[in-house]
This record gives C-alpha cells, sequence and structure tokens, in this order.
C-alpha cells in the first residue's frame, strides 16, 4: 500500500508500470485518474490545500479499510496539491486483487471517499474570481451506499 500527497504532476504511465510490476499474486488491476474539471470553459485553475500528515494519515485509514474489506493485495492513492491547470490530472487510484470485481469495487469505494471525505479544500480561480468549493450532496450519496 502506497499513499502519496504531492505537488508534482502526476507520470501515470511510471505510477501504473511500477504499481503492476508490484502487484503480485493479483488477478486484477484496476486504476483511476481524476482531471481537473472545467465545466463551463472558464477555469483558470484550481488550488487545492490539504494539511500534510493529516491528509496522509487519514487516506492510508480508509485505504486499509478498502485493502481489507475487499482482499486487496495491493493499493495505491496519489493525490496533488497546490495549483492545478484544467485537465490536469488531480489523483489516481490503483488496486490489485485477486478478482476483478473486488478491485473495481475498492477503487470505486476509495474515488467515492477521496471525493466526499479526504481532507483537501479546493478552490476553483476563473477570470470572475475564486471561489471554494461545495460538497455535493450526489457525492454524499454515493459514499453512502458503501
Amino acid at each position: 500500500m502506497r499513499i502519496v500527497v504531492q505537488a508534482a504532476p502526476l507520470n501515470l504511465g511510471a505510477e501504473t508500470n511500477t504499481f503492476a510490476a508490484n502487484a503480485k499474486g493479483a488477478g486484477a488491476i484496476v486504476t483511476f485518474t481524476g482531471l481537473v474539471r472545467d465545466n463551463g470553459g472558464t477555469l483558470t485553475a484550481m488550488e487545492i490545500e490539504h494539511y500534510p500528515g493529516m491528509t496522509e494519515k487519514a487516506i492510508a485509514t480508509i485505504t486499509t479499510e478498502a485493502t481489507t474489506r475487499w482482499s486487496l493485495t495491493d493499493a495505491l492513492v496519489i493525490h496533488r496539491f497546490g495549483r492545478l491547470a484544467a485537465n490536469e490530472p488531480i489523483m489516481m487510484i490503483a488496486t490489485a486483487a485477486l478478482h476483478r470485481t473486488n478491485a473495481f469495487a475498492a477503487a470505486e469505494f476509495l474515488m467515492d471517499y477521496l471525493k466526499s471525505r479526504a481532507p483537501f479544500w479546493k478552490k476553483e480561480i476563473s477570470a470572475s474570481g475564486a471561489k471554494w468549493v461545495a460538497a455535493k450532496d450526489a457525492d454524499e450519496t454515493a459514499l453512502n451506499r458503501w
């Protein structure tokens, strides 16, 4: 299990290849990459803040839960912070399990958690100003199914 919170851009290919090379005993690997969305075409950037130490601990706790719950052989969560442009990768999840259903379910669980509960604060910046991103009911509903 590896948890990384970083400002540096993600190297998706390298991260996926390293994860796959180390996924001994797995029958399936699922990866997911979230991108900074620009829904209206007006986003200049997104700024993401977090508390170092607290963020990694919270993500490690939920990743350990996913690993146990779905019998994962390995898991990876990488989340960026700092200033990101539209369409840049903001996060990556990889899960490895003996069976694909477990790898998919665990990845989806981790995505829902990161979207709703991980201690990150996001601010969208556009030509008209900056605004903090509020929690969405749909994200809470998605998390509640677990």
